[in-house]
């Protein structure tokens, strides 16, 4: 009465392996997408934002004299859109980054934990082994035994 446990893994474990985790770099974006991703990435920079903060500060005179609505208008219009769109940008670049890395941190400790479940695997097939035999031996005994009995049951009749 051999007790084993056939392992089958899942399909996704080896295409796991042979993929690496995804990034945004690997995506295909076409032209358009090229484009905005350049476009993206000299826009999100502090030197873009001190670039726009200038050009703001160029007109703040002339809106400083069209009086409080031109005032209120040209910091809400011109200088926070315009500078802080690059800051927000410079950010979220940042915790995209940080994403990324966090997810890639994810993957692998997915990938440790797959190779642990298959440590583990390997572990309970050497169990199953000797379990195995020790039930064999088990049997050897319960049939000598049996015998034992039935000689010993034959000589006393």
């Amino acid at each position: 009465m051999a007790v084993t446990f056939e392992h089958h893994p899942h399909p996704h474990i080896a295409a796991r392996k042979r993929t690496p985790p995804p990034k945004t770099t690997d995506e295909h974006v076409g032209f358009n997408g090229r484009v905005a991703l350049v476009l993206t990435t000299i826009v999100g920079t502090m030197w873009c934002a001190y670039a726009f903060a200038a050009l703001a500060l160029v007109v703040l005179p002339d809106a400083l004299n069209g009086g409080i609505l031109t005032t209120v208008q040209w910091v809400s219009q011109t200088f926070i859109q315009l500078v802080m769109l690059s800051v927000i940008m410079v950010g979220q670049n940042i915790i995209g980054r940080s994403a990324d890395k966090r997810a890639d941190l994810t993957y692998k400790d997915a990938e440790a934990t797959f190779h642990e479940a298959e440590q583990i695997q390997a572990h309970l097939k050497v169990q199953d082994g000797a379990m195995n035999e020790l039930l064999a031996k088990v049997q050897e005994l319960e049939a000598a035994l049996v015998e034992a009995s039935n000689r010993g049951t034959a000589t006393t009749a």
